[in-house]
């Protein structure tokens, strides 16, 4: 992927998911919980991963075989990461 980073990419559909769903986003970190994205419920989230599919190419969710537990952003930046580290 050239340019922009995958973790600016999640950053950016999180942000636009929240503008989209008119939800004000508290200051992001990785260590924050999903849950805490402004209120993101698993709707959103379920919509960032296919916005992020289809942007990025990659869906670190898809593979059945390797079950990623996600709690914190970072936690899901990392997954991101991780699954283009292996294409």
């Amino acid at each position: 992927m050239e340019g922009i980073s995958i973790k600016a990419s999640i950053i950016t559909e999180i942000q636009r998911l929240a503008e989209a769903e008119d939800k004000t986003l508290p200051p992001l970190s990785e260590d924050m919980l999903l849950s805490d994205l402004a209120g993101l419920d698993s709707l959103a989230i379920a919509i960032l991963v296919a916005r992020l599919e289809e942007s990025l190419g990659i869906d670190p969710f898809a593979d059945f075989d390797k079950i990623f537990y996600v709690e914190t952003l970072g936690d899901f930046i990392r997954a991101y990461e991780k699954a283009a580290g292996a294409q």
